[in-house]
């Protein structure tokens, strides 16, 4: 029989797994699976069928529906360019907290769930466990509905799913919907002396970042409206982070690359906001084509996060309430996967330890005292699994 490893022995062999969302995740899901196999517990796979990626979920416990689902991500933001003063790849501990790629977001919790996972094997659990290990989560949340399909007629189905981002423990039970758009900008390019013959791709799409900000504006300065005033900021917003194109100063730019991505409360519609985009695309390509014909936008989806709605009543934020005794009302900007869980059919809550403002920094880090929390928390959940 594999050894029963510690939550922080199996925190540190994930993070030793360099799973930036660019890369394979295989090896990372290798091991888990050999050493949940190890233990004698089956695991299941979903394998991407574009990339070099798998999810993996797995059920200890009686072979019925009911069961408390952990969920985590295995991929984690790139560390390109930034100041770290360790091996990101590496856990080590300093000043009372552990620093390393995915200690926070969210490998700390991932350790959590497997030691969880395993000690309830061992223990006989009364009732089910189940674990789901994701895969693309940083780039848009893209790999979980697929693995949730996939877990349906496989496994029995859970109850409540406890989506282990870092909370503070405490338990969230609403977070804004997602959506992104790669945005083309196709010009026309001549000499920038003659630039009102040419189509400066880049100066067009300006206009669509410009447009964003006007948006951002305009929500801002509006009264909160239903839940989103629990929100901050109490609105939703629109962002463009990266944009690229042009071939040189002196020539209009015939390209322009960049994702206009929005981030909605509950209560509107993503919907509408990406039927606004595309009637503001629409004007700016006419003004293009006006100019030169063979001018165009296109537009691309890139990711659709459901927002994760509070719940009357709902059983994963009672179970984790009673397991954390937090009694608040807790609500988040960022996405996550527990919306699209809850879209499935699942009661889903967001309780984790860690602070979020930790996630994909130079020099991430968890602290112990926060790892300990969690340790106990999945203590607690296997005394309520026994019970």
């Amino acid at each position: 029989m594999t050894d029963r490893l510690s939550p922080l022995e199996l925190m540190t062999r994930l993070v030793r797994f360099p799973t930036v969302s660019r890369d394979t995740n295989l090896p990372l899901v290798d091991w888990v699976e050999d050493y949940l196999r190890g233990h004698g517990i089956t695991a299941h796979r979903y394998t991407d069928p574009d990339e070099p990626k798998a999810a993996l979920f797995a059920h200890v416990g009686p072979w019925e529906e009911g069961a408390i689902v952990l969920s985590g991500h295995t991929d984690v933001v790139p560390v390109d360019g930034q100041p770290w003063d360790s091996d990101p790849f590496d856990v080590v501990e300093r000043d009372g907290k552990y620093f390393g790629r995915g200690t926070c977001d969210m490998k700390g919790f991932d350790a959590l769930a497997l030691w969880a996972l395993v000690e309830a094997h061992h223990a006989g659990v009364k009732r089910p466990l189940q674990i789901a290990l994701s895969f693309d989560e940083e780039i848009g949340c893209i790999g979980a509905p697929p693995m949730i399909a996939a877990m349906q007629p496989v496994l029995p189905k859970g109850r409540a799913v406890i989506v282990g981002e870092p909370s503070g423990l405490c338990a969230v039970s609403g977070h804004k919907g997602g959506a992104g758009f790669d945005t083309h900008v196709q010009g026309f390019e001549i000499h920038s002396s003659l630039m009102d013959r040419g189509v400066n791709a880049v100066m067009f799409g300006a206009k669509l970042v410009d447009w964003a900000n006007q948006m951002n504006a305009a929500n801002r300065d509006g009264a909160p409206h239903g839940m989103a005033a629990l929100f901050d900021p109490p609105y939703s917003t629109l962002h463009v982070g990266m944009i690229s194109g042009g071939t040189a100063h002196n020539i209009t730019a015939k390209d322009c690359h960049f994702a206009m991505d929005f981030r909605v409360v509950p209560g509107e519609d993503k919907h509408a906001w990406e039927a606004r985009y595309r009637a503001r695309v629409a004007e700016i390509e006419a003004e293009m084509q006006a100019i030169v014909p063979d001018t165009r936008i296109d537009i691309t989806p890139r990711f659709d996060v459901p927002p994760l709605q509070p719940e009357e009543g709902g059983a994963a934020e009672q179970l984790a309430r009673s397991l954390t005794g937090d009694n608040g009302s807790h609500v988040v900007s960022y996405g996550t996967e527990a919306g699209q869980f809850q879209q499935a059919g699942y009661s889903a809550v967001i309780c984790g330890p860690g602070n979020i403002a930790q996630a994909h920094q130079p020099n991430e880090y968890i602290s112990i005292a926060d790892f300990q929390a969690g340790h106990d928390f999945m203590k607690r959940l296997l005394t309520h699994l026994c019970g």
